[in-house]
């Protein structure tokens, strides 16, 4: 989630229903609940597994545990097999945090770096990779939290953040890669060894990608498509949308347009050929199809919504069954279901029933919608209408309310600043 002081980091959200057509990093997970990166195995914010609560009590699902001590930081869970990975600063120190799935008693922490992070861990076999707000970038051992290597953004690369609020990225693995954002001109994009972290390829910026936004990077995160057959990676940048071939880093397309002056946060939806992105600071929402052009791949706009009919801040999209559900509004959580193909409102019911932006993530036909107040809700994935199916309100609330939720192993999982909150949803009726 990964994510910034003030924004929360929806990454780009790849299609993952029943009949759709799953673009997703080939590697099999060792675990089949794991949660091993930001947004879930396929980075779309969208959990496969079944025999959740289909509503709630008033008090909420049962508290299974909750630890304290992490730190602060908007930095969300990833989990792997029996362990939490989470960041956190604590003091002057940014750290890497392993905690126990069972108890969530900590075994161990690195140091990162310094400042506030934002970032989500991402797990990969033996290793997990953690980016701080200050560019710093590590690579350590899942077991004991040795650190294997080091680089930093800014001092080996350039790296700039559009905004200066910090990197919040979660970083990408896709095979032998590991793919970050430094947001240099001479490297927007990133590709290292992932059992090195030796330079592999680096993209660079074009110059005529377009006037709105600002250089650097933004506080998307990168995810994987092989739309028109070609093998690419997507990311929402400072200055917009940018594309990059897989194997070499050349830029196949970049879309200006949706960028905003402010700080581009959310992670578009990827799908066959088509892009669906989406910004606040009352920018708006695009579908792009995506078409051969000679050797390459060119986006052509399907439709641009108005700022009024969609902008989402930081809370993210999911796409379930062609429907795209989010928070509507910048700085706000309004429910809102479009059809992505054709850009028509569904269903949009009014503020809802929190306040403030709204993390997003789907499971079990259901809609988990986190306010920034501190309210969860239970909203049926259902184009045909809008249908709240229960809401309990966290017991701490230590700060803004912007991480975004998880689900693993039948528990859903809630950071908040220095606490984690850990329930049980699975339906045992």
């Amino acid at each position: 989630m990964c994510r910034i002081g003030w924004l929360l980091l929806p990454t780009i959200l790849l299609w993952n229903v029943p009949g759709g057509s799953l673009v997703c990093n080939e590697r099999s997970q060792t675990e089949s609940h794991d949660w091993s990166q930001w947004r879930g195995p396929r980075w779309d914010g969208v959990c496969t597994e079944t025999g959740l609560l289909v509503d709630w009590a008033d008090d909420g699902p049962p508290l299974r545990w909750q630890t304290k001590g992490l730190g602060v930081g908007y930095s969300t869970v990833s989990i792997a097999g029996d362990r939490i990975f989470t960041m956190g600063a604590r003091g002057p120190k940014a750290l890497l945090i392993c905690l126990d799935e069972k108890t969530g008693k900590e075994l161990w922490s690195t140091p990162v770096g310094s400042g506030r992070p934002n970032s989500t861990p991402t797990v990969d076999g033996d290793l997990v990779f953690a980016l701080g707000s200050q560019g710093n970038l590590v690579g350590v051992n899942r077991s004991t939290g040795q650190q294997v290597w080091r680089t930093h953004l800014v001092k080996s690369f350039g790296g700039i953040d559009s905004v200066n609020v910090g990197f919040s990225e979660s970083v990408l693995v896709d095979g032998d890669k590991l793919i970050c954002t430094p947001g240099a001109e001479d490297a927007i994009l990133l590709a290292l060894n992932k059992r090195t972290g030796k330079e592999i390829w680096r993209a660079a910026l074009p110059k005529d990608i377009g006037q709105n936004g600002q250089d650097g990077a933004g506080y998307s995160s990168i995810v994987v498509s092989r739309a028109c057959g070609v093998r690419q990676y997507v990311q929402f940048v400072g200055r917009g949308l940018i594309s990059v071939r897989a194997d070499n880093g050349h830029v196949l397309w970049t879309y200006n347009r949706i960028a905003n002056w402010g700080a581009n946060v959310p992670t578009p939806i990827v799908h066959d050929n088509f892009v669906f992105a989406s910004s606040a600071y009352s920018t708006g929402a695009v579908l792009l199809k995506l078409e051969r052009h000679a050797d390459g791949v060119r986006p052509k706009q399907v439709y641009f919504l108005p700022h009024k009919v969609l902008q989402n801040h930081h809370g993210g999209m999911v796409l379930v069954d062609g429907h795209v559900y989010a928070g509507h509004g910048h700085n706000n959580g309004f429910p809102v279901c479009i059809e992505m193909k054709t850009g028509q409102v569904a269903w949009r019911p009014g503020r809802g029933p929190g306040n403030g932006s709204a993390a997003i993530l789907y499971a079990d036909g259901h809609l988990y919608f986190r306010y920034e107040n501190g309210v969860m809700a239970l909203i049926e994935a259902n184009p045909k209408q809008y249908r709240l199916k229960g809401t309990f309100k966290i017991p701490s609330l230590l700060g803004k309310s912007w991480p975004h939720p998880v689900i693993a192993g039948g528990c859903l999982y809630l950071r908040d600043e220095d606490v984690l909150l850990c329930y049980d949803i699975r339906n045992r009726r």
